[in-house]
């Protein structure tokens, strides 16, 4: 059976949401404020969800909200009430790791789709034929898997079984994201949604007889981040996760901006949807990919386990910092009476510098800032203050969710 996949892309806020949305999604995830694993994110209000869900249907685009901590005694009760309150949001489906939660979900919202989070570590394909039994509709594949064992895996369950997979974003150096380095430093619980990322902290070694001495671990001058990951990216490699029979091809994200999710959500698109017209207009648009992609923070990039275990060439030794090649200044929203067009600024820009507009159509448009004005319509010569609403002239039309950025 030939497979079409699903590109699932992450949204920290309402605003990401209608970005992933616009920019080419085919269903986008969600955290809600309880019982997610990314306790930092800004999350979705339950009236953010509703109003999120009614505007992805719309457009045709489903909804999943995760509910994937590993749970204790004292946090089941809060997750039923949770569950009886997602009833009125009617996302599309719901994201779990903990089978007390699943048990919860089944008896709560009997009709709701259930997915298995990456977090539930899903290595074989007697653990898929596991979920389904229990009526899982996906299966999210650990991220420590190969293609060849996703195939294999594909080879095993039934037809109806979807197959979830990560293909770009921000690599865990633990197995399946169980981390307790969060924990021991901070008491912050990666398991509970709270994780501090000590992993792309800097790290001496103390030898035990000689306390207070701190010895370098030397990859050059400026010190060494061990466990300090690449990010995943598998532009290049569509034809191959198709071939592994792959359902939904999902991006990590759920505290990125806009600008991020609206980078990858298109450049994605555009390299699915070319492939499915025709596998050589995708070979010969690969360079564009290569290039729109580069144009979001990263942290260089790898191909993770798919092609095979990482070696030492997976990791970053020398620096923890983000590759930023382009700054978010914000999003249209709106136009005023006089044809200038509303923005919520996101970081500084000025009169009569270039910036560039991004283009759900893949289209990157050069424009000159002709005028700033605020609220009031006192004109500015720069947006100095962060979510300052803007209204601003870029001598060309705009539409709603396009995207302003500037080269850095």
């Amino acid at each position: 059976m030939e497979r079409h996949p699903e590109l699932l892309i992450p949204a920290s806020s309402l605003e990401v949401l209608k970005t992933a949305v616009v920019f080419g999604a085919d269903a986008v995830y969600i955290g809600g404020e309880a019982f997610g694993l990314r306790a930092k994110a800004k999350n979705f209000s339950l009236e953010e969800m509703k109003e999120g869900v009614s505007f992805a249907h719309k457009h045709g685009v489903k909804v999943y909200v995760t509910a994937n901590i590993l749970a204790h005694n004292n946090d089941l009760e809060g997750v039923r009430n949770y569950f009886e309150e997602l009833k009125t949001v009617q996302p599309d489906a719901l994201i779990i790791s903990d089978p007390g939660i699943f048990m919860i979900a089944k008896e709560v919202l009997p009709d709701m789709e259930l997915h298995v989070s990456t977090q539930a570590n899903n290595t074989n394909y007697g653990t898929y034929l596991f979920w389904h039994q229990m009526g899982a509709k996906r299966v999210v594949s650990a991220r420590e898997l190969s293609l060849k064992e996703i195939k294999e895996i594909r080879a095993h369950i039934p037809d109806d079984l979807e197959i979830e997979s990560f293909i770009h974003g921000a690599m865990c150096i633990s197995y399946s994201g169980r981390c307790l380095l969060s924990n021991f430093f901070t008491g912050r619980d990666a398991n509970q949604g709270a994780c501090t990322h000590p992993c792309r902290w800097k790290y001496s070694i103390v030898e035990e007889t000689r306390p207070g001495e701190y010895m370098p671990v030397y990859e050059n001058e400026r010190g060494t981040y061990i466990f300090n990951s690449k990010d995943l990216c598998m532009i290049e490699h569509i034809p191959d996760l198709i071939d592994a029979g792959i359902d939904s091809l999902k991006i990590e994200g759920r505290m990125k901006t806009a600008l991020y999710v609206a980078t990858v959500a298109r450049t994605y698109r555009k390299a699915l949807d070319d492939f499915k017209k025709d596998p050589e207009l995708y070979a010969k648009n690969m360079e564009w990919y290569k290039q729109e992609i580069g144009k979001c923070t990263y942290r260089e990039f790898t191909t993770g386990f798919y092609y095979g275990k990482p070696d030492e060439t997976a990791q970053i030794y020398d620096n923890n910092t983000y590759i930023k090649n382009y700054t978010y200044l914000g999003s249209v929203s709106g136009m005023d009476e006089s044809g200038r067009y509303r923005i919520e600024q996101r970081n500084k820009f000025s009169v009569g510098e270039t910036i560039e507009i991004m283009k759900p159509d893949g289209r990157n448009i050069q424009a000159i800032v002709k005028e700033i004005v605020d609220e009031d319509g006192k004109p500015m010569e720069s947006a100095p203050h962060p979510k300052q609403v803007l209204f601003v002239d870029l001598g060309t039309a705009m539409e709603e969710y396009d995207i302003l950025r500037r080269k850095e």
